[in-house]
């Protein structure tokens, strides 16, 4: 083992001092072929032909040859896209070392590389549809990472989340992607990710995260590193390797010097070359005065026009580099006709803002039309923040709008139709919510939390929600969770990741204390809403139910505490689920949750750490500290919590889990 180890080392200082990688055969630790036995005789037998196969099977082929202890499975695997010659000339090399070096080891596999990736494995066991993440080969740069390593490793996490979720959900027969970053000063990350194909995309997905964070274990601070498992590979430089990166930069547009004046010209005069006249300069001024004169009557006209225009209907003005308004905006007769001049039986919801009614379109397609009330208190300004934000989101996580309506006193949002209603329409129904199984409560919760870090990290533009909560989380015919209602979600700057505010927005009980109370907005305000929504899915009950219920001040954050201290995190399930269900995944999330509503924002971990928590099992999880809002009675014999620095005493709030936009923090 030391031997290989050595020899692994040597390679890549080899690497990255030269760019070529060589081959590293990760032979398996059990012993148990004999020379010539049977199974040795199939492993020779498939890995002399295994790179013609790969590549003549367009770059993937797995086998299984022989019977009973000499049966071996195999594959072999190159990236998508590459030549067949390429291919074939980086599996023979690998192909060969591993025939070399592991003699009579029964499962081993090499991402054997020269100037290319490529996969050879085998074992005595099918693995094509299985994630084997030991054993694992880790590789670093020798050479750090100078300037900020803390603004770039935020960066750098927010990117491989990026990759991750590309390519655990390419396609199966692929489970690949490369990509470059954007620049970081003078440099790109490039990065190249893949797992073997027939594997679903929640194992590559839990593979590949496993790799970044051994990444972040083993070679942080280092200028690039890979990861080789059995089940995928992962790797990041500052250059490009594999040829796995096309990046064609388009010739800036030509800038030709204008030509010499012919010798006949002077100052004064100007020869045309269409007529062959000379034009004098007293009359070119004139024809630019008129010229002006009339430029100047046609704005005037047009100013007029569209003043005379705006009496009878409302327009919006949208940023030219956002959308197009004739694109986005509908006419409100193809609405009104859409749902049946808004029927009552087309009517699916209903709340402060106004209704939501089912529509159709002529071509056909659904839709769900938001139309506002004209006493909801969402004026102009709201309205339009909402079309804006979300015309510029793209996410499988966040619903989408397909347009709006803004005609007099008419305001309309036009959504896609997701079928299932909200979450809270199932999670709090006694006799709906047993529909929500485990299984789909915690796909519920990662889906959620995907889309959250899509909002603050992913997206153009840094986006704080800031009305998070169990309405506001539509569910498609799936049961995948699709967060909604931007009317009050705050845009940040490029640089900008808080803001003090006049002025809050948001449902009491989901609001982070220090934005409730101080106007103190930040990413982790959206944190402390999600963590609030978390408790809320586990338990099926509302944060507001638990108001009062011993006679004093509580809710739920104030329930789970204190279930936590006592070790009764369990308790807090909803019965409903009865026995089917991961103790170790629902207290995982009761945990996780906990630490999301921590009263001191910089205790919360960002949207980027939580899925990584909620994907991996082996991470240890912070001791988390007495939550925001933690109300304690007279009764309640509990002391505050090792480490924690403060309550926040109880204050008097509704429980009225309505949204609210204009509130003075304290």
């Amino acid at each position: 083992m030391c031997q290989k180890n050595l020899f692994s080392i040597l390679c890549f200082v080899l690497a990255a001092r030269f760019g070529v990688v060589y081959a590293q055969p990760q032979c398996g630790e059990s012993l148990y072929s004999t020379p010539n036995d049977a199974y040795d005789f199939n492993r020779r037998l498939v890995l002399s032909t295994i790179a013609s196969d790969v590549s003549s099977q367009g770059g993937y082929y797995n086998v299984s040859v022989g019977e009973g202890a000499g049966r071996i499975y195999a594959l072999g695997l190159c990236i998508p896209g590459t030549d067949p010659k390429v291919c074939s000339n980086c599996i023979q090399p690998a192909s060969v070392a591993l025939s070399d070096t592991c003699l009579n080891q029964t499962n081993s596999f090499e991402w054997g590389t020269d100037k290319m990736l490529c996969l050879v494995r085998y074992s005595n066991i099918s693995f094509f549809d299985t994630v084997d993440l030991e054993p694992v080969l880790t590789l670093c740069n020798s050479e750090n990472i100078t300037g900020n390593v803390t603004e770039f490793n935020r960066i750098w996490m927010y990117f491989m989340e990026d990759m991750i979720v590309a390519a655990s959900t390419s396609s199966e027969d692929s489970r690949y992607a490369a990509k470059v970053s954007n620049p970081i000063g003078l440099q790109r990350i490039y990065a190249l990710m893949q797992c073997i194909p027939g594997i679903s995309s929640t194992m590559c997905d839990s593979c590949l995260r496993q790799s970044v964070l051994e990444c972040q274990r083993g070679c942080s601070g280092k200028q690039g590193s890979n990861i080789r498992r059995p089940a995928c590979f992962f790797e990041w430089e500052f250059y490009f390797f594999y040829n796995a990166f096309f990046i064609t930069k388009s010739a800036p547009p030509p800038n030709p010097q204008a030509p010499a004046l012919p010798p006949n010209v002077t100052k004064k005069r100007i020869t045309s070359p269409s007529v062959g006249k000379t034009i004098s300069r007293g009359t070119l001024i004139a024809i630019a005065v008129v010229a002006a004169i009339i430029v100047a009557l046609l704005a005037l006209g047009c100013v007029y026009f569209r003043r005379r225009k705006s009496v009878k209907t409302t327009k919006l003005k949208f940023d030219d580099d956002i959308i197009s308004q004739q694109s986005l905006q509908f006419d409100f007769k193809t609405l009104e006709a859409a749902t049946e001049t808004f029927s009552g039986k087309n009517k699916i919801g209903q709340g402060g803002f106004g209704e939501v009614y089912k529509g159709t379109l002529p071509n056909g397609t659904e839709i769900a039309v938001k139309r506002l009330s004209r006493t909801s208190g969402q004026g102009l300004k709201e309205f339009k923040n909402e079309v804006v934000v979300v015309a510029k989101l793209q996410h499988r996580n966040l619903v989408r709008l397909l347009g709006f309506c803004l005609e007099g006193e008419e305001q309309m949002l036009v959504y896609e139709f997701v079928p299932n209603k909200s979450l809270d329409y199932f999670l709090f129904d006694p006799v709906k919510q047993v529909q929500l199984d485990w299984t789909r409560r915690y796909d519920i919760v990662g889906g959620v939390a995907r889309g959250i870090l899509y909002l603050h990290h992913d997206s153009r533009i840094t986006i704080i929600h800031r009305d998070l909560k169990a309405s506001n989380i539509l569910l498609d015919a799936d049961m995948k969770p699709k967060i909604a209602d931007f009317g009050m979600a705050r845009i940040f700057g490029m640089d900008e990741t808080r803001a003090d505010t006049s002025k809050i927005a948001g449902t009491f009980g989901y609001m982070a204390p220090e934005y409730a109370m101080h106007g103190k907005l930040s990413l982790k305000a959206d944190v402390y809403s999600f963590g609030v929504l978390v408790l809320e899915i586990i338990s099926g009950k509302r944060n507001s139910s638990f108001y009062q219920t011993d006679g004093s001040a509580g809710n739920l954050v104030t329930h789970v505490w204190k279930l936590w201290r006592k070790d009764l995190a369990l308790q807090l399930l909803d019965p409903t689920l009865g026995e089917n269900y991961q103790s170790d995944e629902v207290t995982r999330c009761i945990h996780i949750a906990l630490l999301c509503v921590q009263e001191n924002p910089e205790d919360r971990p960002l949207m980027s750490t939580i899925i990584l928590l909620l994907t991996s099992s082996t991470i240890t999880l912070q001791v988390p500290r007495s939550p925001g809002f933690f109300f304690q009675s007279s009764r309640d014999g509990d002391s505050r919590a090792e480490g924690s620095n403060s309550y926040v005493k109880p204050v008097s709030c509704s429980i009225n889990d309505a949204s609210i936009t204009v509130l003075e923090p304290r």
